[in-house]
C-alpha cells in the first residue's frame, strides 16, 4: 500500500479528473476496500458491486478529502462501509424471491437439536462476551462484527494503535479461555 501521503496526492490528481491517478488509487486500496465490503455484505457478488459503486463516490468526491480530518484511506474505506451498510439496509426490505439462494433448501439442514447447541454455543458466547470490559467489548464488535480498521479504533478510543491491537489480542483470549477452546 502506498504511504497516506501519497494517496493524499493521488486523491488530489483524482479530484482534477486524471484518470491515471485514480487508477493507482485504485490499485493500491482495493483490497482494503473489498475486504470491508465483503465483511459486511458476506456475498462476492454483492460486494464487488457495492465496491465500484464506492470508487465511483470516491471519483466524483475526491475534491472534498480534507487531510486535516481524516487519513485518505480512512475516508475512502467510510465510503466503501457506508455503500455496505445502505445495501444492507435496502436488503432487509427484499422479499424472499429477490434471493434464489434462500429458496433453496440445504440438504444439509440441522434438525432441533442441532439448532439448540448453536443456540447454546451463542448464549456462551454472549456471556462471555459480557465478562470483558465495556471499552474491551466495543472494540472487538466493531472490530470483528462491523470491521474496523486498527486505526479507526484507535482515533474513536484515542489511543494508540499498539494498545488497540493488545486489546483485541487479549479481548480474544479471554473468550477463548472462556468458552473454553
Amino acid at each position: 500500500m502506498l504511504s497516506p501521503t501519497e494517496l493524499v496526492w493521488l486523491l488530489a490528481a483524482t479530484a482534477k479528473g486524471d484518470s491515471e491517478a485514480f487508477e493507482r488509487l485504485y490499485l493500491a486500496t482495493k483490497s482494503k476496500l473489498y475486504g470491508v465490503t465483503l465483511r459486511i455484505l458476506r456475498r462476492t457478488d454483492v460486494a464487488e458491486e457495492i465496491m465500484q459503486e464506492a470508487y465511483v463516490k470516491i471519483w466524483r468526491n475526491a475534491g472534498d478529502f480534507n487531510p486535516r480530518l481524516a487519513s485518505p484511506i480512512t475516508w475512502m474505506v467510510a465510503i466503501a462501509r457506508n455503500a455496505a451498510l445502505d445495501q444492507l439496509r435496502k436488503k432487509v426490505d427484499a422479499s424472499i424471491e429477490d434471493e434464489p439462494q434462500a429458496i433453496e433448501v440445504s440438504a444439509e439442514t440441522k434438525d432441533p437439536l442441532a439448532q439448540r447447541e448453536m443456540t447454546e454455543q451463542l448464549r456462551r458466547l454472549l456471556g462471555c462476551m459480557g465478562g470483558l470490559d465495556e471499552e474491551h467489548r466495543r472494540v472487538l464488535l466493531l472490530a470483528y462484527y462491523n470491521g474496523w480498521s486498527r486505526d479507526q479504533l484507535a482515533a474513536k478510543f484515542e489511543k494508540p494503535v499498539n494498545t488497540i491491537k493488545t486489546w483485541l489480542r487479549r479481548g480474544l483470549i479471554q473468550i477463548r479461555e472462556c468458552m473454553g477452546s
